[in-house]
């Protein structure tokens, strides 16, 4: 049985640097192969060295990414994808500047062969004020930052004490700004569980993993997964239970809890190093 298909939608307003991170998410060492469905594809610059063949709609690059245009019918472009016999390792949705990213990210919570893998919000910090300000683009901007996963600052070098405090009206505690740190290990599913191969360590994000045969009450599991550090952006993996097993997968505010078999508890977490530290996950799990 194939697993799912991971899917991560891409968001932020018009401006807010989504073409230059699909660019960057493209290039980087990550060793996925990626398939980017994106609207304007005329806008996606990347580097000719990368570039294996090029179609009217597709790129093909040398490290086995995709790049295509959104078709203009969704699910049928997700059919496609899906049908694909050299199936990616992960799929991007690149949504419009004035799209609704929930309503795109719902297609993959309903897909069984898909797997929802977050919603990524760029904001544009020299922007924010004025677009939060009127009243007409507001709302829209609002929805967008408000369905996030995970929120991206871009044009600045640090998120000023204003901007941070305002995000946290609306709900976001760890905006992070977007530097040159690699984003593949964040973003994409790529921790391995324990009896896998071992997680390579990168400085920009702190990681953990457990491997025992604890039993936990089933509502325990419950209330510790609803009080998460706030620094922890992805967990998965497997815990027993008093009530049997449970397949776990968070991203970010999403929380999912499968019955599945499992003999041990197995996790593996990340979350960026200026947020959370291996003992403070160690902790959390361990109280």
């Amino acid at each position: 049985m194939t697993a799912p298909l991971p899917l991560t939608v891409i968001s932020g307003y018009l401006g807010a640097g989504k073409t230059t991170l699909i660019n960057r998410l493209l290039a980087e060492d990550h060793g996925l192969r990626l398939m980017v469905i994106v609207n304007d594809f005329g806008a996606i610059n990347i580097d000719k060295a990368l570039i294996k063949a090029r179609g009217d709609d597709t790129i093909a690059l040398t490290n086995g990414c995709v790049c295509c245009t959104m078709d203009a019918d969704l699910f049928m472009a997700l059919g496609e994808v899906l049908d694909r016999s050299d199936r990616p390792d992960h799929l991007i949705i690149e949504a419009s500047g004035i799209a609704d990213p929930a309503a795109i990210a719902s297609t993959a919570i309903a897909e069984p062969d898909l797997s929802y893998a977050g919603i990524i919000t760029l904001i544009d910090a020299q922007n924010i004020d004025a677009l939060q300000d009127d009243p007409l683009i507001a709302p829209q901007v609002t929805h967008q930052i408000t369905s996030a996963d995970l929120v991206l600052l871009t044009k600045t070098g640090a998120a000023n004490t204003a901007l941070i405090d305002r995000l946290a009206t609306l709900g976001v505690r760890n905006p992070q700004v977007l530097d040159g740190t690699p984003l593949g290990p964040l973003l994409f599913d790529v921790m391995p569980l324990p009896r896998g191969r071992a997680t390579a360590p990168h400085p920009a994000y702190a990681s953990w993993q457990h491997d025992s045969d604890m039993v936990l009450d089933r509502r325990a599991m419950g209330d510790k997964l609803a009080n998460r550090p706030h620094g922890l952006y992805r967990l998965k993996g497997f815990v027993q239970t008093n009530d049997g097993g449970y397949e776990v997968h968070v991203v970010g505010q999403y929380v999912k809890a499968n019955r599945a078999q499992t003999d041990r508890t197995t996790l593996v977490a990340l979350g960026p190093a200026d947020r959370i530290s291996r003992d403070d996950i160690e902790a959390w799990w361990s109280a």
